[in-house]
């Protein structure tokens, strides 16, 4: 019967199909002649499989949640906006519930805008704790970036409201916790670490986005403070605004200089 269709109306549903409608509709064409819905129904089986291992991959990011943050409060912290040159230091600190598990979930810098934007919006509806604390370029001159950084990360923990029984940290040991454990590359490889490193890059690519209507012609929007073509050329054309750290920007300016 499956000769009856058109060959693009069957490659058209196996394309468009459900993953878990796929098998079914693989077994009902998978003896039609035609080469062309032959090959419609194995990309169809490899997109199964693609997200057998996708599924797999994020069920490692909660294995390794337990393993190293154990059955107590754990939460998990990353930063963005280290080596911005404009905007403020962001951490967040976050406590995942171990179901469900939230699919997709990767190192921020893995993923598109639009896919942060969808995973920020799951984590946070799911998430038993959050906390998010940014410093401020000011500071950040001030302080210099490590106790910055410090002081972020004690800033979102407190900020979660809840008393640890892990931190899980992406990166080197910082010494911000008691009960800090860092992971290298923790991002990539653990759950809450990966789901912080989303919404603290969430949080921060949306403040700047606001900040830019505060500072035009600095390309915030676009460059989120760091250090592109565009923004690098504003600076040395309008000088340094509140916004800026003054402490990252003198490869740029011969005489820093606010408005």
């Amino acid at each position: 019967m499956a000769h009856t269709h058109t060959a693009s109306a069957v490659i058209a549903e196996l394309n468009s199909a459900p993953l878990e409608v796929v098998p079914e509709l693989v077994a009902l064409f998978r003896d039609d002649p035609r080469s062309s819905v032959q090959k419609a129904c194995q990309r169809a089986l490899r997109r199964i499989e693609r997200a057998q291992l996708e599924s797999e991959r994020v069920h490692g990011l909660y294995l390794d949640m337990l393993e190293l943050g154990g059955e107590g409060i754990v939460l998990g912290v990353d930063e963005v906006g280290r080596g911005s040159l404009a905007g403020p230091l962001t951490v967040c600190a976050l406590q995942l519930p171990h179901a469900p598990e939230i699919q997709g979930l990767n190192d921020s810098k893995k993923l598109s805008p639009q896919q942060r934007s969808v995973l920020s919006a799951q984590i946070l509806e799911l998430a038993d704790a959050v906390g998010i604390c940014h410093i401020e370029p000011a500071d950040i001159d001030a302080q210099g970036i490590t106790q910055s950084l410090r002081r972020a990360v004690v800033g979102a923990i407190a900020d979660t409201g809840v008393n640890p029984d892990c931190v899980l940290m992406d990166g080197n040991p910082l010494g911000a916790h008691e009960r800090e454990r860092n992971v290298v590359h923790g991002d990539a490889r653990v759950a809450c670490i990966a789901a912080a490193s989303i919404v603290a890059k969430v949080a921060r690519d949306e403040l700047m986005i606001e900040l830019d209507k505060v500072y035009p012609g600095y390309f915030l929007a676009e460059s989120k403070g760091y250090a592109s073509p565009q923004h690098i050329k504003a600076i040395q054309e309008k000088g340094l605004s509140p916004l800026h750290r003054v402490s990252f920007c003198g490869n740029f300016l011969q005489n820093l200089s606010l408005f």
